[in-house]
């Protein structure tokens, strides 16, 4: 129902006649620091690992933020804190994607310092992306509502 009516859409990367992998784009966040906002989501990513270190994850990466870009500057994402997700963790910083400062999250919940959690599938940070060349880096939640951040420095 969601692919219908264009509020979800699924992208699959095939290689020899196989499924190697896929990456599910929603079109509004549904959890996290995002929720509130009208920012779409990476809901869903994943390469199955014999097919991982081929560039498949980047490009289906890329298909996503295309189709989000046709309706948002911004994209966004949750991802996984325990070691299982350590290949997604860093495809998202090497193509861009910024942590968005709200800090950890358990069960949809965010964290405060000293809070116990458990590190499962359930623990998580958020971050976005800027997908058009703009001034804007990424956003940033303070106080419940979404701010626009800006670089502070630059490398020279």
């Amino acid at each position: 129902m969601e692919q219908q009516n264009k509020s979800r859409f699924v992208f699959v990367a095939e290689l020899d006649g196989h499924i190697a992998g896929y990456v599910t784009l929603v079109r509004k966040a549904k959890n996290g620091p995002f929720q509130a906002s009208e920012l779409p989501e990476v809901a869903d990513f994943n390469v199955f690992e014999k097919y991982q270190k081929q560039g498949i994850g980047s490009s289906l990466l890329a298909a996503a933020e295309n189709k989000a870009e046709q309706f948002s500057s911004i994209i966004t994402l949750g991802v996984g804190l325990h070691k299982g997700y350590g290949a997604a963790q860093r495809i998202y910083v090497k193509r861009g994607t910024l942590p968005d400062g709200s800090g950890v999250w358990f069960e949809n919940k965010n964290v405060d310092s000293g809070e116990a959690c458990m590190n499962n599938d359930d623990l998580c940070i958020y971050m976005s992306k800027n997908l058009k060349n703009t001034n804007i880096d990424y956003y940033i939640r303070i106080g419940g509502t979404m701010n626009v951040g800006k670089k502070l420095c630059s490398r020279g």
